[in-house]
């Protein structure tokens, strides 16, 4: 841990609360450029005060009792830091002010058991998710200097209005030049993610309350995105020269037709493969995110594309199935295939997935449970997500309906009744 800090003290006047031509002393207690402020509860005369000496000029009992209590606060607080640093604890102004005031030195600290819970479950959590952890780690760290003007807090001083300014910094905070700020579903995952912490916290029972009880997030629902049967169609069908695209093409397509997430997709293996009941080519897997099962029986176009590139050289350099890219490499790839076949929607790999589930499955009659169990989701309330009522399965069985009512016929009342 970092001991080499930059320390300072400085005992002055709190000009703010001046009153009858008296100010009260206060020490600030400055780390790496991060205040902490104590009062010592006594009151001078401003033209008493000597701002370079940090005393009081005059030589009465009253300022000879007050520089000597200035001194001994002065030598506390460097004997409390050269004593933080022998022992190479955490040093910041807030935990001097702590020890000083006489506090439990030996508190949990917020970020303390945020670098707690993201070193305990990046082992078990998937590098995608184990990211989103580290941005919100991240994120707490700048507003604690940027609002709180400190690099660290006690656990127990979180509370409901440090989640409401959290929230408000979240969303008024700019990541960098020419980004934008987080959408209301970007800061609800970073508050969701956060909770999980807190949660963590409760349960290791280092903090006694909730701050979370009267907190409510609030996501705004969206439509997931997904290509039309036209759009997919469009995509497949493109003659592509470079050979480079037209491979990204057909591992988009490839997924259009598994469901396959990324990772899923990067990582299928030969041993994935196998004949189900049906006599078909299955995929059976078990999802990096989540460690659900996927069974997936595979469409003609899925084992069209899997035949092709079965004696690439990527796939016998790393044994298997397609011959991924990077995820960025691969997402720069799908703009350039968007533009040439003139879809206009934003193409990431995901979006195959989306296509997937809304398009291929729920569109064509699979129910929602099947689909599910294909994309590795535990819970159908997640592939509900994607089922929509688009037009043609309105149609679809509309057109059941419609029949229904030609075989019978219908009296003046206007109820129907079986022909005879």
């Amino acid at each position: 841990m970092k001991t080499n800090n930059s320390f300072g003290v400085l005992f002055y006047l709190k000009m703010q609360k001046q009153k009858d031509g008296a100010a009260p002393v206060s020490v600030r207690i400055s780390v790496d450029s991060v205040r902490a402020e104590i009062s010592l509860k006594q009151r001078v005369q401003i033209d008493k005060w000597n701002k370079d000496k940090e005393a009081v000029l005059m030589n009465d009992q009253f300022s000879k009792d007050l520089n000597l209590h200035i001194n001994q606060v002065r030598a506390r607080i460097f004997e409390i830091y050269r004593g933080m640093q022998l022992d190479k604890c955490l040093i910041t102004a807030e935990a001097i002010k702590n020890s000083f005031l006489g506090r439990d030195e030996k508190e949990h600290t917020l970020l303390g058991i945020i670098q707690y819970h993201n070193d305990t479950m990046k082992d078990t959590l998937a590098w995608g998710t184990a990211k989103n952890y580290y941005t919100t780690q991240k994120y707490v760290i700048e507003f604690l200097k940027v609002k709180l003007k400190t690099s660290d807090m006690y656990l127990r001083e979180l509370n409901y209005k440090f989640l409401i300014d959290f929230d408000v910094f979240l969303r008024n905070h700019v990541p960098g030049e020419n980004q934008k700020p987080c959408t209301n579903n970007t800061v609800m995952k970073h508050i969701e993610r956060f909770r999980k912490i807190i949660t963590m916290a409760i349960k290791n029972e280092w903090l006694k309350t909730d701050p979370f009880m009267k907190f409510k997030p609030t996501f705004i629902k969206k439509d997931r995105g997904f290509l039309t049967e036209e759009e997919l169609e469009a995509i497949e069908t493109k003659q592509i020269e470079n050979a480079s695209l037209r491979a990204v093409r057909d591992m988009f397509v490839f997924s259009c037709y598994t469901g396959l997430a990324f990772i899923d997709a990067y990582n299928l293996k030969p041993e994935n493969l196998s004949k189900g009941i049906d006599g078909r080519l299955w995929i059976t897997i078990y999802r990096q995110k989540t460690d659900g099962k996927s069974q997936i029986p595979l469409l003609p176009k899925a084992v069209e594309i899997l035949e092709a590139y079965k004696d690439h050289p990527k796939v016998k350099q790393h044994g298997t199935l397609l011959p991924m890219l990077t995820n960025q490499r691969f997402n720069s790839y799908l703009k350039e295939i968007a533009d040439i076949t003139c879809v206009t929607k934003n193409l990431t790999h995901h979006l195959a997935r989306h296509t997937f589930a809304t398009t291929v499955c729920l569109q064509n009659g699979i129910s929602l449970e099947v689909t599910a169990g294909m994309m590795g989701h535990a819970s159908t309330r997640t592939t509900q997500i994607y089922a929509r009522i688009l037009p043609k399965r309105i149609s679809s069985e509309m057109e059941v309906l419609i029949e229904k009512f030609n075989t019978r016929k219908t009296n003046s009342l206007g109820f129907v009744r079986e022909a005879q």
